[in-house]
């Protein structure tokens, strides 16, 4: 039963990472590159729709596992320290209501899927 309650205590804290990433993103001491590269990982983070479905074996879940912490662990390294500490502390105080949603993040994703299956329906049928 630990091996669940450590998967979940990750997932905590993943997300805790997630919202500091999201506060911090808000902060005009962030550089613009950096507020780009938080904003799409945040929008990732939290987007309803993965790059990879998670129906397709284990590549669907390579995303959820690799690239979004990969993606957290880039972006606090790119914001200054004081202002992840800032976020940290805000973070007590944002209600859940409060949490963004990604409907940019949905519409990038859907976008994408839908250049590569015009894109794979051309060369297929030699358009």
């Amino acid at each position: 039963m630990s091996g669940l309650k450590n998967i979940k205590d990750w997932a905590k804290r993943l997300k805790q990472k997630v919202m500091v990433l999201y506060l911090a993103y808000k902060d005009e001491r962030v550089s613009w590159y950096t507020k780009c590269f938080t904003a799409f990982v945040v929008a990732y983070a939290f987007s309803p729709i993965d790059l990879v479905p998670d129906f397709i074996p284990i590549l669907g879940y390579l995303d959820d596992l690799i690239l979004v912490p990969l993606g957290i662990k880039l972006a606090l390294g790119m914001i200054p320290k004081e202002v992840i500490v800032e976020s940290e502390g805000k973070i007590k105080e944002i209600d859940e209501r409060e949490q963004p949603n990604s409907w940019t993040a949905v519409i990038f994703i859907l976008l994408t899927w839908v250049i590569l299956l015009i894109w794979i329906t051309l060369e297929w049928f030699d358009l």
